[in-house]
């Protein structure tokens, strides 16, 4: 019961921020949120019994690649551009790529709930060996 209440609170905050990193203005804030999200991938991997896999998810990418995005992002300096566009010109907003984006939700929300759906084989395969981090670190 507490494993699952704590999956829907992992998986939420990572959707939740990821969401919001493309909502933002800011680049500073996208890249804090990617963290976010990175730090609740690692605990639904924890949640997975795969706490080498979590340790390796912070260490690397909150720790080294999101801390080198923050130096660039932040010696860059990039202005907030608060620009105002007309939304006939601008290439995302015409007819074409409308259609194409609605046409691609369309097909994924239709394969989703085919997915959900499916009886028959769950295409799970059997459960492998579990490896403890003591046993990969005598393999290294």
């Amino acid at each position: 019961m507490a494993e699952m209440a704590l999956f829907y609170v992992f998986a939420a905050i990572s959707v939740l921020a990821s969401l919001l990193v493309i909502a933002q203005r800011n680049p500073i804030y996208s890249v804090l949120l990617l963290i976010a999200s990175f730090g609740a991938l690692s605990g639904l991997y924890v949640l997975l019994d795969a706490p080498f896999v979590a340790v390796i998810q912070i260490i690397v990418y909150a720790g080294a690649i999101m801390v080198l995005f923050l130096f660039v992002v932040m010696l860059l300096n990039a202005p907030h551009e608060e620009t105002v566009y007309d939304e006939h010109t601008h290439p995302l907003m015409r007819p074409g790529p409308r259609r194409f984006g609605t046409l691609l939700a369309a097909v994924l929300i239709v394969e989703l709930v085919l997915a959900l759906t499916k009886r028959g084989e769950s295409g799970v395969s059997p459960g492998g060996a579990v490896i403890s981090v003591n046993t990969i670190g005598q393999l290294l």
